[in-house]
C-alpha cells in the first residue's frame, strides 16, 4: 500500500491546486517577467481588461522548436547519466528492505553540460538566446509533456513496477499525485527520479542561469554586476548540489517521496521556471550594485551555501562512520533508535543531536532560504515577483520539515519523542 503523506482532503486540495493553478502561474510568471516589466500590477490590469481571452492569448503554443530543444536536452542528459563513469553508491535501505544502487556521475555530467553549452555558443554552433526567446513555448511544452510523463509513471507503477517498493493506495487520485513507485527505473540502470530531479530539473536551473546571462550580454553588450552575483550564487549552489548528489539520494525527495505528479511535475516544470525566475527578471532589469555591495551579497550568499553544505556533510559523515567521528571537534551526541521494517525486521538508526543538528531538527533549511534571498536581492525591491521563489521555498521547506517529523515520529516512536526533547526546535533555533 502507498503511504498517504497527507490527509485525503489535503491531497485532493493540493492536487487540484497544482493542476489548476500552477500551470497558468508558470505562464503568467514568464509573461510578467519578460513582457510586463516584472510588474504584477501590469499583468493584473491586462487580465482585468481582456479576461479569459486575454489569458489564452498570452499562453504560448508549444512549438516544434520548443519540443526539439527539450528533446535534445533530455536525450543529452539521459546519455550522460547512463554512460559517464561514476562511483557505485548505495542508497538507504527502503521500507521493504531493498537497497538501490546508483552511479555517482552527477558532477561530471554538470561540468560536461555547462562546457558543452558554453562551447556551442562560443563557437557559433548554437546561440542560447534562442532558448530565452522561446522560453514561453518551452515552459508550455514542459507543462503538457510532463503531465503525459506522469501518466506514464502511473501506468508503469501498475503494470511494470521496478521493485517491491511500489503499490496502490486504492485511490486513483492519490496514486497519480503522490506516485506508485519509490524507485522507478527503465531497465536496470536508468533511475527515473535521478533523471527528473537531478539531471533534468537541477541541471536545467544551471543551463537557464547561464542562458539569462548570455541574453543580457547580447542585448546590452555587457553583464550587470547584479546578474553576475545572481548567476554566481546560483551556480555555486548547484555545484554544491552535484558535489553532494549522492547525499541527496538519502533525502526525503528520493528515499521517501514516490515518483508521482507532486515531485516529478515539480522537477520538470517548476524548477526550470520558478527556481530560475530571479535571473529571468534581471535579464531586462540590469541593476548596477557597485563593487562593495556586490561583494557583500556574494560573500553572504556563499557563506549560507557553505553552512547548508556543512550541515549535510556533517550528518552524512556521522552516518557513514556510524557515529565514530568528530562533530565540531567533539564526539557527537546521539540517540540510538530502533524501528521495524514492513517485513517485521528490527533495525537501528543513529539520530545526531549535536553540531548543526543540535540547533534544530532541520537547521539546514535556514541557510538554504537565506541563500535564495541573497541571490534574489540583487533585483532590489522595485517588484515583488522576483521574491516569489524565496516565499515558495520557505513554504515548501516548512511543509517538508513537518512531513519529515511526522514520518520519523511514526517510524521511531518513543525514540523520536526523546530526540525532540533533546532538540526541541524544528527549524529556527529559539523560535520554531
Amino acid at each position: 500500500m502507498a503511504e498517504m503523506v497527507h490527509a485525503p482532503l489535503v491531497t485532493y486540495v493540493s492536487m487540484l491546486s497544482l493542476l489548476t493553478l500552477c500551470p497558468p502561474f508558470v505562464v503568467l510568471l514568464w509573461y510578467t517577467m519578460v513582457h510586463a516589466d516584472g510588474s504584477v500590477l501590469q499583468t493584473a490590469n491586462y487580465l482585468r481588461e481582456n479576461g479569459l481571452q486575454g489569458f489564452l492569448h498570452i499562453w504560448p503554443n508549444p512549438t516544434s522548436i520548443a519540443w526539439k530543444i527539450i528533446a535534445f536536452y533530455a536525450a543529452f542528459e539521459a546519455a550522460l547519466q547512463l554512460f559517464l563513469p561514476g562511483k557505485r553508491v548505495e542508497g538507504p535501505i527502503s521500507p521493504t528492505g531493498n537497497r538501490p544502487v546508483y552511479k555517482a556521475n552527477g558532477l561530471l555530467a554538470y561540468v560536461v553540460t555547462l562546457v558543452t553549452y558554453l562551447g556551442l555558443w562560443w563557437f557559433g554552433i548554437f546561440n542560447p538566446v534562442i532558448v530565452y526567446d522561446h522560453l514561453g513555448e518551452i515552459f508550455s511544452a514542459l507543462i503538457f509533456g510532463s503531465f503525459i510523463f506522469c501518466i506514464f509513471l502511473y501506468i508503469k507503477g501498475h503494470v511494470a513496477p521496478s521493485s517491491t517498493d511500489s503499490g496502490s493506495s486504492g485511490n486513483i487520485i492519490i496514486d497519480f499525485y503522490w506516485g506508485m513507485e519509490l524507485y522507478p527505473r527503465i531497465g536496470k540502470n536508468f533511475d527515473i527520479k535521478v533523471f527528473t530531479n537531478c539531471r533534468f530539473g537541477m541541471m536545467s536551473w544551471a543551463v537557464l542561469a547561464v542562458t539569462y546571462c548570455i541574453k543580457q550580454y547580447e542585448t546590452y553588450g555587457s553583464i550587470a554586476d547584479s546578474m553576475l552575483v545572481n548567476t554566481t550564487l546560483m551556480l555555486v549552489y548547484i555545484t554544491k548540489f552535484f558535489l553532494w548528489e549522492a547525499g541527496y539520494w538519502n533525502t526525503m525527495d528520493i528515499a521517501h517521496d514516490r515518483a508521482g505528479f507532486y515531485i516529478c511535475w515539480g522537477c520538470l516544470v517548476w524548477v526550470p521556471s520558478i527556481y530560475t525566475s530571479p535571473g529571468m527578471y534581471l535579464v531586462n532589469h540590469p541593476v548596477n550594485l557597485g563593487v562593495q555591495l556586490s561583494l557583500y551579497i556574494l560573500v553572504a550568499g556563499i557563506l549560507c551555501i557553505y553552512v547548508n553544505y556543512d550541515c549535510d556533510r556533517q550528518r552524512q559523515e556521522f552516518r557513514k562512520t556510524n557515529g565514530r567521528c568528530l562533530v565540531w571537534g567533539k564526539a557527537p551526541s546521539k540517540i540510538v533508535a530502533s524501528y521495524a521494517t514492513t517485513s517485521g525486521e528490527t533495525k537501528t538508526s543513529l539520530l545526531l543531536t549535536s553540531g548543526w543538528w543540535g540547533l534544530s531538527r532541520h537547521f539546514h533549511y535556514v541557510p538554504e532560504i537565506l541563500a535564495a534571498f541573497f541571490w534574489t536581492v540583487p533585483a532590489l525591491f522595485n517588484h515583488f515577483l522576483p521574491y516569489f521563489y524565496v516565499l515558495f521555498l520557505t513554504i515548501l521547506l516548512f511543509d517538508r520539515a513537518k512531513r519529515d517529523d511526522d514520518r520519523c515520529k511514526s517510524k521511531y516512536g518513543k525514540y523520536w519523542k526523546l530526540y525532540c526533547e533533546k532538540v526541541p526546535y524544528r527549524i529556527i533555533p529559539g523560535l520554531y
